[in-house]
């Protein structure tokens, strides 16, 4: 029995470790500007102090059958706990956008994972409560009671807090008249994620890749540029342990340019940087229709004052070089055919695309030897979509 609590007091103190890391993400990120952001952040301790009490009070089984289940019950938990953190951490430090309206598909992992905890600490509980000599049926009957209260406790007050600051804050707020991301009309009906969806007939670009295999850097690009129906214009400064430099890509009537380091721009078949279109590549290819027919869901967010909703599709690695080929600067010819990712795409309401992050990862042994896994990032914008840009030819 010794053996037991301690084993399901370590698994206890994940919980407690991941629960608190999230209660920090919220408290230290989570800043929208409304009148109760720290009283969000306050909330999610709740769920800490659930977690807390699993430790204190172990849920010790004696059965040979129910011990492995209270255990399968602790870690199916942290199972869906860790993804949604790294969900959290990756919305408030590196999108910056904000929630207003999130999905069932968004919600139900961090209340299943809330319900599992509940669970683990409820029967706990209920132990402590009968000092371990209640029958089993009478703890399992406290235990549920005990979890459904601590659920209800702790959903009501996070979803309470939040609805609450989010309703105050655009109350108090007035939507500018117009957005570099689209339309800021509240009344407007978003598109769903696997409706219509298009590229404007002109944006102004701005991408960012990164890459890293097994945690180190192996560099970056960073491009700007503007596109006019398939006409563009873009430069990208590379700077990867493959190359080094300013790259770009220019077409225009039907006429195609390159640049590279210290060359210049230099007249290049058409056909060679057809695919360079960024948003307008990343439309045709990786959400095409036929790719966002299980899109997720994962709800309403204002960027910049534009309303929009937030999307999510898997993708493989020859997808995700396909709506990215500049990919090429981090990994060259590597391949990439078994390495799978996630892209989230943004539609606004004139049902266009605005933006695009995601990720992919795979095996590394292809782009260096004795590597074990890469992962290659993007981050996409095309704002100023239909605002009249025009497009310069290079000269040569």
């Amino acid at each position: 029995m010794r053996a037991r609590r301690l084993e399901l007091r370590l698994l206890g103190s994940a919980l407690v470790g991941a629960w608190g890391l999230a209660a920090v993400l919220v408290l230290l990120a989570y800043r929208p500007g409304g009148p109760f952001d720290i009283a969000v952040g306050i909330t999610m301790l709740v769920p800490l102090a659930i977690a807390m009490s699993g430790v204190v009070w172990p849920p010790v089984a004696r059965g040979r059958d129910t011990y492995p289940m209270v255990v399968a019950l602790g870690v199916g938990s942290l199972l869906l706990l860790l993804p949604s953190i790294g969900g959290v951490l990756n919305q408030l430090l590196a999108l910056g956008s904000q929630t207003l309206m999130p999905s069932l598909e968004a919600a139900y992992p961090w209340l299943l994972a809330l319900s599992g905890t509940s669970l683990f600490a409820g029967f706990g509980l209920a132990r402590r409560l009968d000092a371990g000599t209640a029958l089993r049926p009478r703890r399992l009957r406290v235990g549920i009671v005990s979890a459904v209260a601590f659920t209800a406790v702790a959903g009501t007050a996070f979803a309470g807090a939040a609805i609450a600051n989010e309703l105050a804050l655009r109350d108090r707020t007035t939507p500018p008249a117009v957005s570099r991301f689209g339309p800021t009309d509240a009344e407007t009906e978003l598109p769903s994620c696997d409706g219509a969806l298009a590229a404007g007939k002109s944006a102004r670009l701005i991408a960012h890749l990164r890459g890293r295999i097994d945690g180190g850097a192996i560099g970056s690009v960073d491009l700007s540029g503007q596109r006019v129906g398939t006409n563009f214009r873009w430069l990208a400064y590379v700077a990867t342990d493959r190359e080094l430099g300013q790259y770009g890509a220019a077409s225009f009537g039907g006429r195609a340019w390159t640049r590279t380091p210290g060359g210049g721009w230099a007249v290049a078949d058409a056909q060679s940087v057809r695919e360079e279109t960024l948003d307008l590549q990343a439309v045709r290819t990786a959400l095409a229709r036929r790719s966002r027919a299980t899109a997720e869901d994962r709800g309403i967010e204002v960027i910049e004052g534009a309303r929009t909703r937030r999307c999510r599709v898997a993708v493989d690695g020859a997808t995700f070089r396909a709506a990215f080929p500049q990919m090429r600067w981090l990994i060259g010819d590597a391949d990439i055919e078994r390495w799978r990712g996630q892209l989230d795409y943004w539609v606004f309401a004139d049902g266009q695309l605005g933006q695009v992050a995601g990720s992919v990862n795979g095996e590394a042994g292809t782009i260096r030897s004795e590597a074990i896994q890469a992962t290659i990032e993007v981050f996409l914008t095309a704002t100023e979509r239909g605002d009249g840009l025009v497009i310069h030819p290079p000269a040569p």
